[in-house]
């Protein structure tokens, strides 16, 4: 593994704000550590990239142990051979766009021809070498995110770090630029460890996400996988969209109850253990709304009326009413707002999830 970490521990103090956490990104792997801020995400980032002291664990890069605070083992940020982009574009507004992505090579006392090397070759990989000679000043936020990638891949790192670099984009160069990241991370086939609040972008970016809350790892695994398999209703909710409804078993398998005692059959369901509060999880694509008088046969229904309607562009997302509490529902038909409905989903639709 390019990057292990066994039971990381950070406090601040008497604070403990990551909690013996462990993780691996292999060689060429792409993961997202996903959460809200203050979940300790960016705190473990930090301390991979020896810009935070970890309290307790070990983490290793490329097989070699960085840190490792039982056995006085601290390797110092500069020795870990790892590219970082940060939130910010930290580029020297000084410095050419050539002499920023030098930098790195520079301070490690590199020759002036290899340098010219690699930053024609990091320049290169990211498209901006026509723009080598400009000022920060005169590039656009899209090109200055460019020039800082540029900065991390030069050298060829083993590990690549990236602390939410694109939450100063617009949306549009969002886009665009999440597609730039991934393909030359690809072409690096470097590991890749990449922190974001937004769910968009690691489930379209990432080979696996690991979702964090309050310290804690929730769930690991595949972007499918954590959108349609939650643990729970945390990683449900924060991963994509998703209505939930209380719901009690029934004693037959895969029959649950209503709050109003509306029997509805699902299928699938996460560990439960000892948990009562179960709830139904729904995402808004898996259920079709219909008019209250409506026939629709093999799925499950329940009654409702719509409290509003948010006309979407591909489809209106409606708010609806039903027994126990409120779904989203998309679609592409026109309905009312206080309209009576019906709400349909398929058995395998659903999943029952602990409840909190």
């Amino acid at each position: 593994m390019s990057i292990t970490v066994r039971n990381l521990v950070k406090r601040y103090g008497q604070l403990e704000v990551v909690h013996s956490i462990s993780l691996d990104v292999a060689d060429g792997e792409f993961v997202s550590l996903l959460g809200p801020s203050g979940c300790g995400k960016t705190t473990t980032l930090r301390c991979i990239a020896g810009l935070e002291d970890a309290s307790g664990g070990s983490i290793s890069i490329d097989g070699k142990i960085v840190s490792e605070p039982e056995k006085n083992v601290l390797v110092p940020t500069y020795s870990r051979d790892i590219g970082m982009v940060f939130q910010s574009y930290a580029v020297w507004p000084h410095m050419t766009v050539a002499k920023n992505v030098a930098f790195p090579l520079s301070v490690r006392g590199v020759s002036s021809d290899e340098i010219r090397r690699q930053v024609d070759e990091a320049l290169g990989i990211v498209g901006l070498t026509e723009l080598k000679d400009r000022y920060p000043s005169q590039l656009s936020g899209g090109q200055q995110q460019r020039v800082a990638l540029a900065r991390a891949v030069i050298g060829k790192p083993k590990v690549l770090l990236f602390d939410e670099p694109l939450s100063n984009l617009d949306a549009k160069l969002r886009e665009g630029t999440r597609v730039e990241i991934r393909r030359i991370q690809r072409r690096l086939n470097v590991a890749a460890l990449y922190v974001t609040h937004d769910q968009e972008e690691a489930l379209t970016m990432s080979d696996r996400v690991i979702v964090m809350k309050s310290g804690h790892v929730m769930q690991a695994g595949k972007p499918r996988e954590l959108y349609h398999e939650p643990v729970n209703r945390f990683v449900g909710d924060f991963v994509g969209t998703a209505s939930f409804l209380p719901v009690e078993a029934t004693g037959d398998p895969g029959v649950w109850r209503t709050a109003d005692g509306t029997s509805v059959c699902v299928r699938r369901a996460a560990m439960l253990g000892n948990s009562k509060a179960c709830q139904l999880m729904l995402r808004p694509e898996s259920v079709s709304i219909l008019d209250d008088d409506a026939q629709a046969a093999g799925s499950n229904s329940l009654k409702g009326r719509v409290l509003e309607a948010s006309y979407m562009g591909p489809y209106t997302e409606y708010l609806v009413e039903v027994s126990g509490g409120t779904l989203k529902v998309h679609s592409q038909f026109d309905f009312a707002v206080d309209a009576p409905v019906q709400v349909h989903f398929n058995p395998d639709s659903g999943r029952i999830v602990p409840g909190e």
